[in-house]
């Protein structure tokens, strides 16, 4: 039976304004929920309410929002296996990765449930006598929070439980294409006993919401926004709440770097690369965009890569399997648009490209009328390349050679994105020299450009974002504010700087 699925506000359905089916990419024709779209207004109208709710939540003991957040995480424990079969079906995202994701909001429940004991402030020497200095973590109020489809549990996590613990209130606008998703995830952490208003949610397409986060920046019902993303929307986002004196916390998308040293494990680079290029398809914001191998090794990694690549399983995502399909139409569309970037100097390797149907099939897989697609690695891609330059949502990655370490660093960071990044090496000042000269926010040494782990921040630079971060203590800067109160108990009026105690020097003093 289909899904029925609306914005909630309140505790309330919402009536709808418009309507969007999220169908299953493995099986096209299958509709996975029926989505009831909300207008600006009816957003607007979700920050208004979070606002009130605000209120008193806050007021909460923050180890009591803890012991909530506990309560979220044992709920997902708990329905782990469901949430994932959902997510599955609804993105084709493999299910062993879908159970991974589902697990990633337990790890981060499981973190953030003892920051409700941690949101510490300091008591700081004031230069008066009689007089003492503290400092206060506060909510920042309601934080609106929009999130991308190809995470649609995990990352939306990052944001909703240290937003909650820190005692604000929440508008969520999840991605349509996987609402049925997000609408089973909000039903568990409500029914962890969150209040009514504190986390609200919102079904809505991209023009919908912009118009009504705008309204509710002028209206001073949003205080805080988080946006997971393209660069380009992040651009429209930073732009709209500096006009507002905000900071948005915004984490969009890579053109992530693999340098190949010559002395690297090659088997275990290639291992790396093939995880990072085309796992979930290369839909994640992680995901490998260019391996940059050096001129010693690069032939024989090219090779070892492509035997890989035509070795790995994709199909049904609920089978063992690399990868499933593309996460929805437009995302196929757009991939398909990428693959008119590559030029007669590249080189296509193992060779197939395209979607994979019976007229295009990849061994016996003919492509089960799914969103499927070959992967794809092409070699002798120049740093001119768009391929090189531009992030590319999907299975495809691009080869380049380099001669010297430094020139390896500085390819890495041409494309201005800074988000994810890796070296394969066995040589430790390689692996710190570029750790200093990368600009991407996270490194891995040996290890693959995805994967996250929930006490360890998590964002990029440049394109990539602007500076910060999630997950990990880290995030807690972003929904909390800091406070400063001052207690004089001297009885009288103390000026700073005018009436310090003066401690006067002999500057002629020589031995």
């Amino acid at each position: 039976m289909t899904r029925q699925i609306v914005s909630v506000v309140g505790g309330k359905d919402v009536p709808s304004a418009g309507a969007y089916q999220s169908t299953n990419p493995a099986r096209t024709g299958q509709v996975v929920a029926d989505v009831g779209l909300a207008d600006a207004g009816a957003f607007a109208d979700a920050c208004r309410t979070a606002k009130e709710a605000q209120r008193e939540w806050a007021k909460v003991p923050p180890p009591v929002r803890g012991r909530v957040i506990a309560s979220i995480g044992r709920l997902v424990e708990a329905n782990a296996e469901s949430l994932a079969k959902l997510v599955t079906e609804e993105i084709g995202k493999p299910y062993a990765e879908a159970l991974g994701e589902v697990r990633e909001i337990v790890d981060t429940c499981d973190f953030f449930l003892g920051e409700g004991r941690r949101l510490y402030g300091q008591t700081v020497p004031s230069e008066m006598p009689d007089k003492n200095l503290f400092t206060f973590r506060t909510p920042v109020g309601v934080a609106a929070v929009i999130t991308a489809g190809n995470f649609p549990v995990a990352v939306p996590s990052w944001y909703l439980v240290p937003a909650l613990l820190c005692g604000n209130a929440v508008v969520w606008k999840p991605a349509e294409y996987a609402a049925a998703s997000a609408h089973a995830m909000y039903q568990l952490f409500v029914a962890a006993g969150l209040p009514d208003g504190v986390l609200n949610i919102v079904f809505a397409d991209g023009d919908q919401t912009f118009e009504g986060l705008e309204r509710a920046l002028g209206e001073g019902t949003v205080h805080k926004v988080g946006f997971t993303g393209s660069s380009e929307v992040g651009r429209r986002v930073g732009e709209l709440t500096g006009r507002h004196l905000q900071s948005a916390c915004l984490e969009l998308g890579g053109k992530n770097p693999m340098v190949i040293m010559p002395d690297a494990d090659l088997d275990l680079a290639v291992e790396g690369a093939l995880f990072a290029g085309f796992g979930t398809a290369g839909q994640r914001c992680t995901s490998l965009g260019t391996v940059i191998a050096h001129e010693s090794v690069h032939a024989e990694f090219v090779e070892r890569f492509a035997r890989a690549v035509r070795e790995a399983r994709i199909g049904d995502p609920t089978q063992d399997v690399l990868a499933g399909p593309l996460l929805d139409q437009k995302f196929a569309d757009r991939y398909e648009e990428y693959l008119t970037w590559i030029q007669p100097h590249h080189r296509v390797v193992p060779g197939e490209v395209g979607r994979i149907t019976p007229d295009n099939p990849r061994g016996d897989f003919t492509g089960d009328g799914g969103l499927y697609y070959h992967p794809v690695v092409v070699d002798g891609v120049r740093a001119t390349d768009r391929l090189f330059l531009e992030e590319t949502f999907g299975p495809i990655v691009g080869v380049t050679g380099f001669q010297t370490f430094d020139e390896a660093v500085e390819l890495a960071n041409l494309p201005g994105y800074g988000l994810s990044s890796s070296i394969y090496t066995t040589d430790p000042k390689h692996a710190f020299r570029f750790r200093e000269g990368v600009s991407a926010g996270m490194v891995s040494v040996n290890n693959s450009t995805s994967g996250a782990e929930a006490h360890l921040p998590f964002g990029g630079n440049g394109k990539s974002g602007n500076g910060s971060r999630q997950s990990g203590m880290w995030v807690l800067d972003q929904f909390t504010r800091w406070q400063a109160m001052n207690w004089d108990h001297s009885g009288r009026l103390q000026k700073a700087q005018m009436d310090v105690v003066d401690i006067t020097p002999d500057l002629d003093f020589r031995l």
